[in-house]
């Protein structure tokens, strides 16, 4: 935030002085930028609190938070209201995210030939609600068919806990049985027929919305 309000500064400053007439750089407009050139946007400035900057300033205090961390989680409690906060990983613990979902968890069990080999039930959430916290160098991927869905699994134990489903290229699907204890309430399971998977995901009303944020 800084940053942007001093940008803003400098570029009010460079505005002045062409209006003051002093003498403009060659091959430049009013503003000080090259001719040709696009004008840099405004970065965005202080946030004005009001009334509020008592509150934010004990909040930051008493949680020992940075403006951005305070930031973050004001953000998340906002964005993700009525989802909680789900960990998991490998079972090496090279391998950790974390995930916004539902505590009530809708999972697929799929019977496709690669589902049914390595047990893939899994729920399916958007990209933008996943966080891969550390592993990303100890994974590795399978793919195989249309090698649209990609298998990642940990280097080191094998283990698969989450992967990009074919049905939901946007998205990931999580396997509930590799998250912590304690934030899941309930789990209702949904077969769907893999071995006709075209068919199966034509036909279903919800899979593909269920990566969209």
């Amino acid at each position: 935030m800084r940053r942007g309000a001093a940008g803003g500064a400098r570029r009010s400053r460079r505005g002045s002085a062409a209006a003051g007439g002093t003498r403009r750089a060659r091959g430049r407009n009013a503003g000080g930028t090259p001719a040709g050139a696009e004008a840099e946007p405004p970065g965005p400035g202080p946030i004005d609190l009001g009334a509020q900057s008592g509150r934010w300033a004990a909040f930051q205090e008493r949680h020992r938070l940075s403006c951005e961390e305070a930031a973050r989680l004001l953000l998340d409690a906002y964005e993700y209201r009525g989802l909680v906060k789900h960990t998991g990983g490998c079972h090496c613990g090279a391998v950790r995210f974390e995930v916004w979902a539902s505590a009530d968890l809708h999972v697929f069990n799929c019977n496709c030939s690669i589902c049914t080999k390595k047990q893939n039930r899994h729920f399916i959430v958007p990209a933008s609600r996943f966080k891969l916290l550390k592993g990303a160098d100890n994974l590795t991927t399978y793919t195989f068919n249309t090698h649209r869905a990609q298998h990642t699994f940990c280097k080191t134990c094998g283990v698969q806990s989450f992967y990009t489903p074919r049905s939901n290229p946007d998205g990931y699907g999580i396997a509930p049985h590799c998250l912590d204890d304690g934030t899941v309430q309930t789990i209702i399971t949904e077969d769907i027929n893999g071995k006709e998977w075209e068919k199966a995901v034509r036909e279903h009303k919800t899979i593909r919305d269920m990566s969209k944020p």
